[in-house]
């Protein structure tokens, strides 16, 4: 902690934009700066999808102007002024001559590494103090993994709700609320499940604003980053607290109710249907986790929202959130490199600009193009299926979701693709690879019914490419997937056709991957 006699200064980083940012609790209005630096670097370090870029640099500009209007000494840095960190660090230390720098840890292992470099080469000590950004400490999180070879996320979701209370007896706070962990079972409501209930769908939201600050953000964005894909007029997402704590009240009022029952729907007409795009705002700190779970909760025991909705959301932000922030700093950086599967195919193009005959695909590319969001479905079982199918490299598959998502950052996306999505960590955080055919589509959305292919022709003539991924990924891996009770049953279905059927759906799966153009980006 710094010295109570020495003025100090305040690095805040773009996605530590917390009211209780843990530097912040350590600093003194009055005597310590706050810096803000938009380094070039940073937000050039890939081509980021402009509704990423407009979110970071319009929050943390709201962010240090509400810090300056409570009378703390702020000093900002814009990108046009400031080409890398070290650069703005050294002058301002020069400058200012602060006792010391203090800074919360960073969130991402790259941003980490780049901080101890620093250390040293600076000309004032730099001090890091535990992040406030999530419920599970990395220390604690290293306890828990105790040496496992592999990780069971509803083991430590069940362990998280005994730490933190949440939805447990008040009887007996040992037992979870209602007599069960989980309630995934009720949360998997299917496209004709909707259909019969009538189609229902949420309130449609108050679209946000944008002010002269986030539309001063997108004229500069314009000239500096002008190839970012997505439209600046587009752009609707919370930049303050208020706003962010505004889209909170509208998810647990308008849509919690619903959430859980429709969670894993895909429409077409309506991409977010009753999700709560809240993971933008979590994921640079506009909300704490905490406050979004106790806001579900208050609301299942007011009776407003079922058990099931409720604990579903609780799920994703303590449970799933949580558990990927884990893995992502118990394995790094070696994690970043894991290819289990072996996968070598490059990129198609097609991720770049949406156009593709599968619908599926077409439907799911365009919405993330067009704003850099949809919901986890979508990205797991249309896009990671995809590409865990069609045997991808995972690295490639890892550097397009963090250059196209809003709420992406390298602690989010490495687990959710590498260990989820494409199972290239050989199954340490997921049991089994979540590879659907297209079957699976058909069922949890209305995809398929405006596609040039059909879920229901597994071979030749306008067959669903899915199916003939399906198998032909079960033909690939039978000798790993044999060995997963998960997966055994479909690889010795597969197994007990008739061979010249097996070549042929092998052959059509080879000619379909090998008509793809690969992205131009992509190794060479």
């Amino acid at each position: 902690m710094p010295n109570s006699s020495q003025k100090h200064s305040i690095l805040i980083l773009p996605d530590q934009l917390s009211e209780r940012h843990a530097a912040l609790l350590a600093a003194k209005k009055g005597r310590d700066q706050l810096l803000f630096v938009e380094s070039r670097q940073t937000f050039g370090k890939l081509p980021y999808h402009r509704h990423r870029l407009m979110l970071l640099l319009s929050a943390m500009r709201h962010y240090a102007a509400e810090r300056e209007a409570e009378g703390w000494d702020v000093e900002y840095h814009r990108l046009e002024n400031s080409a890398d960190m070290r650069s703005v660090l050294e002058a301002h230390c020069r400058h200012y001559k602060p006792s010391s720098l203090l800074v919360a840890q960073p969130n991402n292992y790259d941003e980490q590494l780049a901080l101890k470099m620093l250390e040293g080469k600076l000309p004032i000590p730099l001090t890091i103090v535990p992040t406030t950004q999530f419920l599970c400490t990395r220390e604690d999180f290293v306890e828990m993994a105790g040496g496992k070879k592999r990780l069971l996320m509803e083991t430590f979701y069940r362990e998280m709700r005994r730490r933190t209370g949440l939805l447990m007896e008040a009887e007996d706070a040992s037992k979870p609320l209602g007599g069960q962990w989980n309630y995934d079972q009720e949360n998997r409501a299917t496209y004709a499940d909707w259909k019969k209930a009538g189609m229902p769908r949420p309130k449609k939201s108050l679209r946000l604003e944008q002010d002269e600050i986030t539309r001063d953000v997108a004229r500069e964005l314009e000239v500096i980053y002008p190839d970012a894909p997505g439209k600046a007029a587009d752009f609707a997402l919370p930049v303050t607290r208020k706003e962010a704590l505004d889209s909170l009240r509208e998810f647990i009022d308008s849509r919690l109710p619903e959430f859980g029952t429709w969670q894993d729907l895909m429409v077409s007409e309506d991409g977010d249907l009753f999700h709560s795009i809240l993971s933008p705002m979590l994921n640079i700190g506009l909300l704490d986790p905490m406050e979004c779970a106790l806001a579900a909760e208050k609301s299942c025991k007011a009776g407003k929202a079922p058990l099931h909705a409720v604990e579903g959301f609780i799920r994703q932000v303590i449970g799933w959130r949580e558990f990927v922030n884990g893995v992502y700093w118990l394995k790094m950086p070696e994690y970043a490199l894991v290819n289990g599967l072996n996968a070598t195919r490059s990129l198609p193009e097609f991720f770049y600009s949406g156009q593709t005959s599968m619908n599926c695909l077409s439907t799911a590319l365009r919405e993330t193009l067009a704003r850099g969001f949809n919901h986890h479905i979508q990205r797991l079982m249309i896009l990671g299926n995809f590409l865990l199918m069609a045997g991808v490299n995972p690295q490639e598959a890892l550097r397009w979701f963090n250059e196209m998502y809003v709420d992406a950052h390298d602690w989010v996306m490495a687990a959710n693709v590498l260990g989820m999505a494409l199972h290239a960590d050989g199954g340490y955080m997921a049991t089994k690879p979540y590879a659907a055919s297209g079957a699976y589509i058909s069922k949890m959305s209305n995809y398929c019914s405006s596609c040039s292919f059909s879920p229901s022709i597994k071979s030749g003539k306008g067959a669903c490419p899915l199916n003939l991924l399906y198998w032909n990924f079960f033909e690939t891996h039978q000798d790993l997937l044999i060995r997963n009770p998960r997966t055994a049953m479909p690889v010795r279905s597969w197994q007990k056709r008739d061979a010249k059927e097996r070549l042929k759906i092998v052959a059509e799966a080879k000619s379909f991957l090998d008509s793809l153009s690969p992205h131009q980006g992509s190794r060479s």
